[in-house]
């Protein structure tokens, strides 16, 4: 079973509505042999926030050593969002292997007329997957209600109701007591933790019995003074009060979160820091990560607020620009829309463009009359057939005295709208669902991806990598070595770039999964002829088809009419050409030259020869990464560094920090440094901000562990679309604090986390990355990935050489390197045989 079946046969299950009962869950996870019995399961309920909250959890338990599994829905992209490890998604392989496994069982089921719903077996498949990865934790976000819901088949070692408002009355009940009873039954050993107040809070005490309590609260004297006996005011007074002090930034807040003695966490005070989410509402959810991460394990300050700090939710208040200031934010009921108001008042703006898709058994209209006043409405319609008609949507903003509203069926036709109606000081909001939400975001998540096609074999590649069926495989092949570009789109999107191209001429395979549900991946194969007539045909086409011909002519450098393509890039600040950086390891125990230049003198002279034998940048760097290295404390690895980079700061060359620390970043920066070199890829918080605030440019390299931990093992169903991915989302953080694109370059991290073969088939597909419209360093000198070529440690200058001619071959526009002279002369070899006549005109202009 391929891929494309696997998931198919899954949706396939969506037809079946809600069903309430774990009955369906536990007979699949019987057959499968009951693997959810050795999970340690957390549940996270609630109207609103439940997602927040357990991603807010699982990044707390992650920052203190754990191996964590998430559930949650729905997914913006694809499907396995929905289910992860230590922040990867399920595999593709992983998701065959469990259907699979189901296949049959789900066809009897179904020919009894009891077949499981989508929910239900996702549910099932969660869960699976978390006992095979062995997870310390499964992070569980409840789908409805809590009694019934699929989520519950697990018995919890710990559970949480963030919220409850009147919400899926039909099938939890007509109150907010009857909802909340029902929420209540997913308390486990440990007491339910609740940001509830009133008749709720008083319904989840009747049915959960011991429960912590989470409030912008009282102090106990003031719950005194309201209550009259001492002994009464305990229950008045929160377990955890938490402080909603305000943004700091467009996208993070300060919270003061004070941990009760009853929670038995020897952190019994006040813990302060920041959330990767603004809004008074995320200071409770951060409440509530914070009680029950206190009941699971035992966690430092460190621990908890970097764990908050990291706790980035796609979708929910994401600030993705602010010149003009938009917002994504999935609010998809009238408690939700009032949250997104009161956030959005924090924020300075002139005219409000809102642009809403919704459910049609949601309460629009209420939600409506929550929502921040709009100068101007766009309603649209999400793909997907549970949307509301945008006719129906836009009356119901006319009854709200709104004077401009206006109907564009597909999201991002209407969010492009907007964009373009919107004054540099205006605010654009996409809310009402998370489907819309989705279809918007794609626009700073996807990219068409020009693929290097030498040959049929190279087609068959890119191909299958997209899921094409056999028989399209076979029939495609030979038509892809041409121009090859990789797509990923909405299917309607997908059907008709399909068409145009083939009336071109050109050829337009499809994933053999084409689904509403998630985003269909597309291979389109042309000449720069056709390409340059499709994009043409694209201008001005619905479903944000223009678009897609823009990011088209961009990816592919396609001038038309002689306009220059729209994303030409920035020359990067060490010059047009690909640049060699030298290493400069000012460290005693780094894997190949540690402890040659650990004193100053040694090190400045080492600088200086790098520096005249070509390198345009010099990276240096205090502390090993290599496996098992030793950490070094902020204060040693700044005093290792900084008088290194003030000594060469003069010299003709750009100077990087290799740090994965703000601090040290900082002190560097300050210290004359203009580049900061992160190869954890952001694990600290505030290196983005260090960056954005000292004009820095920005290197950001995909690990999964810096030092690497060489017992974990890591499934990746492609190796080069899972990293471009996993960058694509650290590239809109780096973005998001004030970074130009141009200023962020994206490292693939070879020799971090991925096998050998892995290793080379990055550096094969190199110019993958270029996708992601910034620079590209490679970082592959003297690694041991050359084992795989027969080259022992020591002896690799030559296949280091080699590796970087084929990575400036391939588009690379930085290489890092610990032999300057030979890799210089490496790059200068590539240029010349990539083009021979720029490359005389370059080298006489330099002469």
């Amino acid at each position: 079973m391929e891929y494309h079946d696997a998931a198919n046969r899954l949706f396939d299950l969506g037809r079946f509505g809600i069903r309430p009962g774990t009955a369906s869950t536990a007979d699949v996870l019987a057959h499968l042999g009951d693997p959810h019995e050795s999970v340690d399961a957390v549940q996270i309920a609630g109207s609103n926030g439940k997602g927040s909250t357990a991603r807010m959890v699982e990044s707390i338990l992650r920052e203190a050593g754990y191996t964590v599994g998430l559930y949650t829905s729905p997914h913006l992209e694809d499907m396995r969002e929905r289910i992860r490890v230590d922040g990867r998604k399920i595999p593709k392989s992983a998701i065959t292997e469990f259907v699979d496994a189901c296949d049959e069982y789900l066809t009897e089921r179904g020919a009894d007329g009891e077949s499981p719903t989508f929910f239900e077996v996702s549910t099932a498949m969660a869960l699976w997957h978390f006992a095979r990865e062995d997870v310390d934790f499964a992070v569980l976000e409840v789908g409805i209600g809590g009694k019934l819901d699929a989520t519950s088949v697990v018995d919890p070692i710990a559970s949480a109701v963030t919220s409850v408002t009147l919400e899926h009355t039909g099938i939890l009940g007509d109150t907010v007591e009857e909802i909340a009873r029902d929420k209540a039954h997913v308390a486990g050993d440990q007491p339910l933790v609740t940001a509830t107040d009133g008749e709720a809070l008083a319904a989840i005490r009747d049915v959960a019995g011991d429960v912590v309590t989470v409030a912008d609260g009282i102090d106990a004297a003031e719950a005194h003074d309201a209550t009259g006996p001492a002994g009464d005011s305990a229950q008045h007074s929160p377990d955890v009060r938490v402080t909603y002090e305000g943004r700091v930034s467009h996208d993070e807040a300060s919270v003061r979160i004070d941990i009760g003695p009853t929670l038995g966490c020897s952190l019994d005070g006040v813990v302060e820091g920041r959330t990767a989410a603004i809004g008074a509402h995320q200071a409770e959810n951060a409440g509530v990560a914070v009680a029950l991460a206190c009941q699971l394990v035992d966690p430092t300050e460190t621990e908890l607020t970097r764990g908050l700090r990291n706790a980035h939710w796609p979708g929910r208040f994401e600030v993705m620009d602010t010149d003009p200031l938009v917002v994504l934010d999935g609010a998809h009921n009238p408690d939700a829309c009032d949250q997104l108001a009161r956030t959005l008042s924090t924020f300075e703006y002139d005219a409000l463009h809102l642009i809403v898709g919704a459910m049609h058994d949601k309460e629009y209209a209420e939600m409506a009359a929550a929502l921040p006043t709009p100068d101007a409405v766009v309603a649209c319609r999400p793909t997907t057939d549970r949307a509301v008609d945008p006719a129906v949507l836009a009356r119901v903003f006319e009854r709200e005295g709104v004077d401009e509203v206006r109907t564009i069926s597909a999201v991002r036709d209407a969010f492009e709208h907007a964009l373009d109606s919107a004054g540099p000081d205006d605010a654009v909001v996409v809310a009402g669902s998370l489907y819309a939400v989705a279809e918007a975001r794609t626009r700073y998540t996807t990219a068409p991806i020009p693929t290097r096609v030498r040959d049929v074999a190279d087609a068959r590649a890119a191909l299958e990598r997209a899921n094409v069926t056999d028989e399209g495989v076979w029939r495609m092949r030979g038509k892809a070595v041409h121009r090859t570009v990789s797509l990923r789109l909405q299917e309607r999107q997908s059907a008709y770039l399909k068409q145009e191209l083939l009336s071109l001429g050109g050829e337009c395979a499809i994933s053999g999964l084409q689904r509403e549900e998630q985003l269909v991946e597309a291979v389109c194969m042309g000449t720069l002829s056709q390409f340059r007539r499709l994009i043409q045909k694209l201008d001005a086409q619905p479903y944000g088809l223009s678009q897609v011909g823009t990011a088209l002519q961009g990816a592919l450098g396609i001038r038309i009419d002689g306009e220059a393509p729209p994303t030409e890039p920035t020359p990067p600040p060490w010059g047009e050409s690909p640049a060699v950086m030298g290493i400069l390891n000012v460290t005693p125990d780094s894997f190949h030259d540690g402890g040659r230049y650990d004193t100053v003198d040694a090190a400045v002279e080492r600088a200086e020869a790098m520096v005249e034998a070509g390198a345009s940048i010099v990276d240096v760097g205090g502390e090993s990464t290599r496996p098992g290295a030793e950490p070094v404390s902020v204060e040693e690895e700044i005093d290792r560094v900084v008088p290194v980079i003030e000594r060469i700061a003069e010299l003709d060359a750009a100077l990087s920090i290799d740090t994965r620390k703000a601090a040290v970043a900082e002190a560097a920066l300050d210290a004359g440094a203009e580049i900061v070199n992160d190869v954890s890829g952001l694990s600290d918080p505030e290196m983005r901000f260090v960056a954005a605030d000292h004009d820095a440019t920005l290197i950001v390299m995909h690990s999964l562990d810096a030092p690497v931990d060489p017992d974990r093992e890591v499934t990746y169903d492609d190796v080069v679309t899972d990293v471009l991915a996993d960058l694509s989302e650290t590239v809109l953080l780096a973005e998001r604090a004030g970074l130009d694109r141009d200023r962020i370059v994206v490292d693939p991290g070879l020799g971090f986390g991925k096998s050998k073969p892995e290793e080379f088939e990055l550096l094969s597909r190199l110019g993958d990355f270029r996708a992601l419209g910034c620079p590209v360093l490679v970082g592959h000198s003297q690694k041991s990935m050359y084992e795989w070529v027969d080259q022992p440690a020591g002896e690799r200058r030559a296949a280091t050489v080699a590796a970087t001619a084929l990575a400036v071959d391939r588009g690379a526009d930085v290489v890092r390197v610990h032999d300057v002279p030979e890799n210089v002369a490496a790059v200068k070899t590539a240029l010349a045989t990539r083009d021979p006549p720029a490359y005389d005109e370059r080298r006489e202009g330099s002469q």
